[in-house]
């Protein structure tokens, strides 16, 4: 069908998405599970707690840290990314960024929370599942938050669907394969506002047409907010009945 794309979706449509809460026996304090299309995740949260390394304590609010961690079956490369590697810094610079400025950490003077990620599947759209699992597992552990915070990605599409000079709409969540060809960036949001906290982009793209590629991001992230509100909902539900019980 005309306009679709590769995996069958329209320019506006997200990808399938799953998630739950509490999903690890560890001693993590909180934990969860996502999946956005074939991007598969998990994240622990630790804390707050006795900080691991005591030159980083901050003696008026809490340190936020975050470990990420690539399984070597997660990508088509199947390349073992260690600490050192470039990409795995930077997703966790990005993500302890993003909830550092988020997290009350006012509340927790001279701790530590720790953001544990493993990611099992890339499929597209990694940084942006990374901080939906994070979101999700810091809500299970009960860590104060100004709001939600969501991510999307959002991707220029090329010009073949351009007619007479006119822009295409942007594509909503890019996969992997989309993220390979076109331009795209991850917006992350707060709350159901349009209060953009973090924002990546490796790519390079025309200036008139990044407005609506943040737009679009935007768009998704509030979709996305409302997939995860309803799953906490169904959670905290579920829990108190079985409490009452």
């Amino acid at each position: 069908m005309e306009g679709l794309r590769n995996d069958g979706r329209r320019w506006n449509e997200l990808r399938r998405i799953h998630c739950q809460l509490s999903t690890s026996s560890t001693n993590a304090d909180g934990s969860s599970y996502i999946e956005q299309g074939f991007t598969k995740v998990i994240c622990n949260v630790t804390g707050p707690a006795e900080p691991s390394n005591r030159q980083r304590v901050k003696q008026d609010s809490a340190t936020v840290s975050c470990e990420v961690y690539f399984a070597a079956f997660s990508g088509t490369d199947r390349i073992k990314r260690g600490r050192n590697d470039k990409k795995v810094q930077e997703l966790q610079t990005a993500i302890q960024k993003t909830f550092d400025s988020v997290i009350l950490t006012h509340l927790f003077a001279r701790s530590e929370i720790s953001i544990s990620i493993h990611i099992l599947s890339q499929d597209g759209g990694t940084l942006a599942a990374c901080i939906n699992a994070a979101t999700l597992a810091l809500i299970d552990a009960g860590i104060p938050m100004s709001d939600y915070v969501c991510a999307c990605t959002a991707g220029q599409s090329t010009s073949i669907f351009d007619q007479e000079g006119a822009s295409p709409d942007p594509w909503l969540d890019v996969n992997y394969l989309e993220e390979s060809d076109i331009p795209s960036l991850t917006v992350v949001t707060v709350g159901d506002s349009e209060k953009i906290v973090a924002l990546s982009m490796e790519n390079k793209v025309r200036i008139e047409r990044l407005e609506a590629m943040i737009a679009v991001g935007i768009s998704g992230c509030a979709r996305v907010r409302g997939i995860m509100d309803k799953e906490v909902r169904r959670y905290g539900k579920e829990k108190l009945e079985a409490e009452g019980e």
